[in-house]
């Protein structure tokens, strides 16, 4: 299973944020630094209107969403890369998830101790950017020495990576991150097997107070984050208050969305949040429906069908004739698999489609 880390400063909203995703009080949440010291581990469902949907119209016993893994990481500080704070510790966890949601403080609050005394989500954002790259500086420059003597023997694999390296010192070296630079598709091959904490896709989560969060735009410091991110780090930032969020949890269904309502908000910002993450994590989504159960099947972007298959059972992969493939919009709007048929939407694909976001599948195969 894929795992998104969430990180930050100390006392920005990461653990808050945390039960909030997981429904659940697993993180410590408190007003210190390092509240949080080894990693809090949670499953996360991911919102799907279309479960619902499907569901009446299959009249399923019961919905299974999709889901993956969040992990609220402790707090870091400027010099972590030196050994400051957690240190080596907090940067070694980064390095185990898949992708990065960074918590950047946006709200006012004197009873919340910021570690550098102000509000400026920019500076914190380039303080834990700047830490983060000059850890995988070190990591490469170590990893430079090691391969010159390999190279110059003719190892194929050294001189590749010594290539590499060639052109993503300077770039880190320059304060921007892996993920940023130019390669080839066999440079970012090589790179993989860097394992660079800055090689990771990353997503922002400003943080907002109860008040700000149905017009978030107002607040200056949401705009400087997207503004930043967008231009410096061509990646995106949601909107989320993780105060709010958390008090969800100990709310029902119905009473959460009169809550929403009072604040001017029609969704909670971790729904937002959360399809964000997966997608970030290159995740899409497939669904199967039937009298038994309406379910969502999680995919990698670009699998075809029968690796989409093989996630239900290795032996729908391994015997995989066809899938009869429809659209969720083309289902809905004609109401049944049999219309859909009947005016054409219900297709026959073979082992080199590729599954969209939204196909409604059923396989056919033999073993």
């Amino acid at each position: 299973m894929l795992r998104a880390g969430i990180v930050g400063l100390p006392n920005v909203g990461k653990s808050t944020l945390f039960n909030a995703v997981t429904k659940t009080r697993k993180a410590q949440a408190a007003n210190y630094p390092f509240c949080t010291i080894e990693p809090n581990n949670g499953i996360v469902t991911v919102p799907d209107e279309r479960l619902a949907v499907l569901s009446g119209i299959s009249k399923s016993q019961k919905l299974i969403p999709a889901v993956f893994e969040f992990v609220d990481i402790a707090g870091l500080v400027k010099g972590a890369s030196t050994g400051e704070g957690l240190g080596n510790k907090f940067l070694t966890h980064i390095r185990e998830v898949d992708a990065v949601i960074q918590v950047v403080r946006c709200f006012e609050d004197s009873d919340i101790h910021h570690v550098s005394g102000t509000i400026d989500p920019v500076r914190d954002i380039e303080v834990i950017n700047t830490e983060l790259v000059l850890c995988d500086l070190e990591a490469v420059q170590k990893r430079k020495d090691k391969n010159v003597k390999a190279a110059r023997g003719g190892d194929k694999q050294a001189k590749a990576e010594l290539d590499l390296i060639t052109k993503l010192e300077p770039h880190l070296d320059s304060g921007k991150p892996a993920i940023l630079l130019d390669v080839t598709p066999d440079e970012k091959a090589v790179m993989k097997g860097f394992f660079l904490l800055t090689s990771k896709p990353t997503l922002f989560a400003c943080n907002v107070a109860e008040k700000e969060l149905a017009d978030p735009d107002a607040n200056p410091h949401v705009k400087a984050v997207r503004d930043y991110v967008k231009t410096h780090l061509n990646t995106e930032a949601v909107v989320i208050s993780a105060q709010i969020e958390s008090d969800l949890v100990d709310l029902n269904e119905d009473e959460q969305k009169q809550y929403l309502e009072t604040l001017g908000v029609k969704e909670s910002g971790v729904g937002a949040l959360i399809r964000a993450a997966y997608h970030l994590l290159g995740l899409r989504t497939y669904l199967t429906t039937g009298e038994k159960e309406t379910r969502a099947w999680t995919i990698h972007a670009g699998d075809k069908a029968p690796a989409a298959a093989g996630v239900i059972h290795s032996d729908f992969e391994r015997g995989f004739i066809a899938a009869e493939c429809t659209a969720y919009e083309d289902l809905v709007r004609l109401g049944s698999f049999a219309k859909a048929r009947e005016a054409g939407r219900l297709r026959i694909e073979g082992k080199e489609y590729v599954v969209q976001d939204g196909d409604v599948l059923e396989f056919r195969f033999n073993v």
